[in-house]
C-alpha cells in the first residue's frame, strides 16, 4: 500500500510560513532544520498526533505557475475541518484574510484563504 507521507507548498518566506502554519493555523513544527546560508528545512503536520505520518513541507519557490494559481482564485492546498464556520470566525478573529467565506460547493462547505506567504488555501467541511 502507498501513502502520502509528505507533500510541498511552495512560500515566500519558509520562516514567516512557519510562523503563520504553525501560530495561526495551529499546525505543530515536524521538523526544523537550519541547512546554513539562510535556508530552512521546515515540515508542519496535524497538531495531537491527528495525522502522524502526514507532513507538509514549507518549501522556498515561486514561479509563473504558481502566480497563476492565486490570480485565478485556485487554492494550492485543500485542508479539512470540523467546523467550518467556526474555524472561520476563528482564522478571522486572527486577521486572517478570506477570499471567500465558508459556502456550499457540491458535497462540501468551502472557504478560501491568503496564507500570507504567497497562496490562497481552502478550507472544507463534509455536509452530512
Amino acid at each position: 500500500m502507498i501513502k502520502v507521507a509528505m507533500t510541498g507548498v511552495y512560500v515566500d518566506d519558509v520562516a514567516r510560513a512557519h510562523t503563520f502554519y504553525t501560530d495561526v493555523l495551529g499546525f505543530e513544527t515536524r521538523l526544523h532544520m537550519d541547512l546554513g546560508g539562510g535556508t530552512l528545512f521546515v515540515t508542519v503536520g496535524a497538531p495531537q498526533g491527528a495525522q502522524p505520518d502526514l507532513q507538509l513541507l514549507l518549501e522556498p519557490g515561486e514561479g509563473p505557475y504558481r502566480r497563476a494559481l492565486y490570480e485565478a482564485g485556485l487554492p494550492c492546498i485543500v485542508f479539512s475541518v470540523d467546523d467550518i464556520r467556526a474555524e472561520y470566525e476563528r482564522l478571522r478573529g486572527l486577521g486572517v484574510r478570506f477570499t471567500h467565506p465558508p459556502r456550499d460547493q457540491g458535497p462540501v462547505l468551502a472557504a478560501v484563504f491568503d496564507d500570507t506567504v504567497g497562496n490562497l488555501v481552502q478550507l472544507v467541511q463534509p455536509k452530512e
